[in-house]
């Protein structure tokens, strides 16, 4: 199977992914995706344009077009909760709104968490704390890659922050 990677910090991508998604939560009923940040070729050093066209505009875009129609399908209140607010209870939901919910949440994280000017290596606050806690931005990498490549299936790798405020990698099944 593929693994999608994505990488991001809560402290940092969350908030601003979250800020998004309820600045044009109007806009967003049921849950749509939003516009690249950036145009389908512009990251070609890691992903080509084509692959990044399809998807995006295919893949990705069936979590949103799917959580929409579960949504209406299970009478969700799209007005009064958040997409945040409807994964931290997706338990009382179906597979159909949780398996396209994460789907949707992954995918749009994904997107926001590159960039098209990137150096392709972190700086700052987060290039201190990976070396703090990993030893070097290369045994980070190779963890995050690990973590992607030995993910049964499909998943998706994680650089999280954990309770200790320690940077962790770790890894996920399908959409969860």
């Amino acid at each position: 199977g593929k693994a999608c990677i994505a990488l991001g910090l809560s402290s940092t991508i969350l908030p601003s992914l979250a800020k998004a998604f309820n600045t044009n939560h109007n806009q967003l009923i049921p849950f749509t995706q939003q516009p690249l940040p950036y145009a389908y070729n512009a990251l070609e050093t890691a992903i080509d344009a084509t692959t990044m066209e399809i998807h995006y505009t295919k893949h990705a875009a069936a979590y949103s077009k799917n959580l929409a129609d579960a949504c209406i399908a299970e009478s969700v209140d799209t007005k009064s909760v958040s997409l945040e607010g409807l994964l931290a209870k997706v338990s009382k939901y179906s597979a159909k709104i949780r398996n396209n919910g994460g789907g949707h949440f992954n995918h749009e994280l994904f997107w926001q968490s590159m960039a098209a000017t990137s150096a392709g290596k972190p700086s700052g606050k987060l290039a201190d704390a990976i070396t703090k806690d990993f030893g070097s931005f290369e045994t980070f990498k190779t963890q995050f890659t690990d973590a992607g490549k030995n993910r049964f299936g499909s998943g998706w790798a994680w650089l999280v922050k954990n309770n200790d405020g320690k940077l962790i990698v770790g890894s996920t099944a399908n959409q969860d």
